[in-house]
């Protein structure tokens, strides 16, 4: 899936002082990817612990990151982001927070998930408020479509679930239709998905209902065969 087409575009926003003095002096939380190196990373090592690993595509600024890593000691939290100012943002709530269960990988998702992520390693991701790439002719480059759906639940442990948020009614419906086709997956709801209690609102999600989007929340989970 090397030559796929970019679900994203690099967006050059300035990083605040916070931001940069976070992301030049908390590189320990940053995984490098190493695009030489086949081998898949080792995230017991990373984390020091065996703790069930949450993978979050696409964090943002990373408030919502944090938040729910702090209600969760007991979990790893695998962050994969682009955009500078959002890396440095989570890495300033990592030191105010204390927090130890999250690193980052500053990469493209879907070559992170493809070299990096083991199968049946992954305890959940989260995909919340993606690009929803509204133009017909830029739904090419929407990520939650096979074959990609189909790599996310290989690294998926039986039971494990995808959790996703949208806040573009179209977009999820094409993602409900995406993921009902993917092998290994079944839907827990008959269609879209409550709400879960558990998740903090997004910038991104108060943008939104600003706007009076409708949000279409999806979760599945890995089936047994």
């Amino acid at each position: 899936m090397t030559n796929h087409i970019r679900s994203y575009v690099l967006r050059s926003g300035r990083m605040s002082e916070a931001q940069k003095r976070s992301y030049r002096e908390l590189s320990r939380y940053i995984i490098p990817f190493n695009q030489d190196n086949q081998e898949k990373a080792d995230f017991e090592q990373a984390f020091g612990n065996q703790n069930p690993l949450t993978v979050e595509i696409g964090f943002g600024m990373g408030t919502t990151t944090a938040l729910i890593a702090e209600k969760n000691p007991l979990n790893n939290y695998l962050g994969i982001e682009v955009y500078k100012p959002g890396i440095g943002r989570l890495l300033w709530e990592i030191e105010r927070r204390r927090l130890n269960n999250i690193r980052i990988v500053e990469y493209d998702a879907v070559e992170v998930v493809e070299k990096m992520l083991r199968e049946e390693a992954v305890s959940a991701f989260h995909i919340f408020f993606p690009d929803p790439w509204p133009k017909k002719r830029h739904h090419k480059r929407r990520l939650v479509k096979r074959p990609f759906t189909d790599l996310l639940a290989s690294r998926l442990k039986p039971g494990a679930y995808i959790y996703l948020a949208t806040d573009w009614a179209d977009y999820g419906g094409w993602a409900l239709r995406e993921l009902e086709a993917t092998p290994g997956l079944r839907n827990v709801y008959p269609g879209f998905a409550e709400s879960q209690i558990w998740r903090p609102e997004t910038g991104f999600e108060r943008k939104g209902l600003d706007k009076s989007h409708e949000i279409k929340e999806l979760y599945f989970i890995k089936t047994d065969n």
